[in-house]
């Protein structure tokens, strides 16, 4: 009885042995033709290939998505097919793949058949011999990422625009009584010196010396906040910043507005974009005065902030250290609806054709870049504080560099020559004066032709002095470089009235090269003379 129990009881075994093999068999076959399936209709490209690049198998979508047959690809190089610059890259990941790592993301681009290059999204997985991927385009969202940068840097350059026309008007009455300040006291200065009354001059020449530092003062801001750039963040004192804005905000707001500044002593400093930040500073201080149609008081503050978890959340922020600059008005405020979206781009409650609604966005964008909040506190008829939260850089700031009179400037070594061109006989007059006082020999040219013959003649010239807008067919970087090729050597300085970062070409200095812009202080001019020549 006990034998054929044991019978019975193998054969039920081997009978559900047989039944479970042929249901992985059949579970296997299933996943196999899922998989074959999933091969044979992904719109997305499927790969096998060697850690050296070599491909072993692709799926049809090759041939819709790039246009290649797999006869065309298996037992060749993917490395063929590359875009030569991403080829560095790719190498970098096959390396890591051999390693076992796995990528989610890794893009590339591969070219088309029709010699176009398309974006491909890659998800890989290595084994012991060969790496499996799928690949997905998305060229057509990079094209979108791209538009999307270039209309949100054509709004940033936008925003700026408009903050420049904002200054404008105020600014042509300004200019006018600073050039009458500078021409009156000439004019004085001149009557004097026909009388015989020296001992008055020097209170002339102080006025007119004080109203062309503030008109400069204006024109490089103005040059600051028309330049098209990226952020470029360094250690900056904000309270010296706004403290260098001060004469500008007032001017721009009128003299209906009182503008008071609040400091703090021991401001921790902040790592921002000091043009960006001028130019966040400058539109608030528009947005309160546009709030304050009657007039009324305009309070800049700056503060060292603590934010512990509680402070923090309330910002949406990490706990931890941040400097405020808090611009605060007493005009009509602003109802919760308003206030909602005011950081919303082309929000605007002004009228039609008074603004593109694109200040506070972009400010917003700015600080957040910066690893700061802003945040707006407001209620009707009560006035409105922004605040701008940007975190504490653990460092010195740069120090402003303090000139010293002319009567200290290097003196020239023996025979140094400097060729001097602009177009400006004002400008070569006394450039060339203040040389010949240092000991230079100088020589004049009034436009880029003029100049690159004295370059390809055989007088000596130690450095070239030239602005960069001249007349005669070549600017003066045109000019520099085709001096360069018979004076390898030479040493350029270019003066110019333009913003320094968009003098020359695409922006990039050669060796020996170097920029001062108009107006300068001649000690400034001198200093960087002698610099250039002793330089290597």
């Amino acid at each position: 009885m006990g034998t054929n129990t044991d019978i019975d009881d193998r054969r039920r075994q081997a009978a559900d042995l047989a039944e479970l093999n042929a249901t992985l068999e059949r579970q296997v076959a299933e996943r196999t033709t899922d998989r074959n399936a999933l091969w044979q209709l992904s719109s997305d490209i499927m790969l096998r290939c060697g850690f050296d690049g070599r491909i072993v198998a692709v799926n049809p979508a090759w041939l819709s998505m790039l246009g290649w047959r797999e006869d065309e690809l298996v037992g060749t190089s993917l490395f063929d097919f590359l875009h030569p610059d991403d080829v560095e890259k790719t190498l970098e990941g096959a390396s890591s793949s051999a390693e076992g790592t796995s990528f989610a993301r890794f893009e590339n681009r591969y070219r088309h058949r029709d010699g176009s290059y398309r974006w491909i999204s890659w998800s890989t997985r290595p084994d012991d011999r060969l790496i499996n991927a799928v690949g997905r385009d998305v060229t057509a969202e990079r094209e979108q990422a791209e538009a999307l940068r270039r209309a949100e840097e054509q709004l940033r350059q936008s925003q700026k625009m408009e903050a420049v026309g904002q200054l404008t008007g105020g600014l042509a009455h300004d200019f006018n009584n600073l050039l009458a300040g500078i021409s009156g006291s000439l004019e004085l200065l001149q009557t004097r010196m026909s009388q015989g009354r020296l001992t008055e001059i020097d209170r002339y020449v102080n006025a007119a010396q004080g109203a062309s530092k503030r008109a400069a003062a204006l024109t490089h801001r103005l040059l600051a906040f028309s330049r098209r750039q990226t952020l470029d963040p360094m250690p900056t004192d904000v309270n010296r910043l706004i403290g260098g804005m001060e004469e500008l905000i007032r001017r721009t707001v009128g003299p209906s507005v009182h503008i008071e500044v609040v400091g703090a002593s021991g401001l921790w400093p902040a790592l921002v974009d000091p043009p960006q930040l001028e130019n966040a500073l400058l539109n608030l201080c528009i947005n309160a005065r546009d709030a304050m149609p009657d007039g009324g008081r305009i309070t800049i503050e700056t503060a060292n902030k603590w934010l512990d978890e509680r402070g923090a959340k309330e910002r949406d922020l990490p706990p931890g250290q941040y400097l405020s600059l808090c611009v605060s008005d007493t005009g009509t405020g602003m109802p919760p609806e308003v206030v909602e979206r005011a950081f919303d781009p082309f929000f605007t409650t002004k009228p039609i054709g008074q603004g593109t609604g694109l200040g506070l966005s972009m400010i917003y964008g700015f600080v957040r870049q910066s690893g700061g909040q802003v945040r707006i506190y407001s209620e009707v008829g009560d006035g409105t504080t922004i605040c701008l939260y940007l975190p504490r850089h653990y460092g010195e700031t740069e120090q402003a560099d303090v000139m010293a009179s002319l009567g200290d400037a290097p003196r020239a070594e023996q025979d140094q020559t400097v060729l001097i061109v602009d177009d400006e006989p004002t400008v070569r007059m006394l450039v060339t004066e203040v040389l010949e006082d240092l000991g230079y020999t100088a020589i004049e040219a009034a436009d880029s032709q003029a100049g690159l013959k004295v370059l390809q003649s055989d007088v000596r010239i130690d450095l070239l002095v030239t602005d960069v807008g001249l007349p005669g067919g070549m600017n003066g970087r045109q000019m520099a470089d085709a001096g360069r090729v018979s004076r390898p050597d030479l040493k350029v300085l270019f003066i110019t009235g333009y913003a320094e970062n968009a003098v020359v070409g695409n922006g990039h200095l050669e060796p020996g090269m170097a920029v001062l812009t108009k107006p300068f202080v001649m000690e400034a001019l001198a200093t960087r003379i002698r610099d250039l020549i002793a330089g290597p």
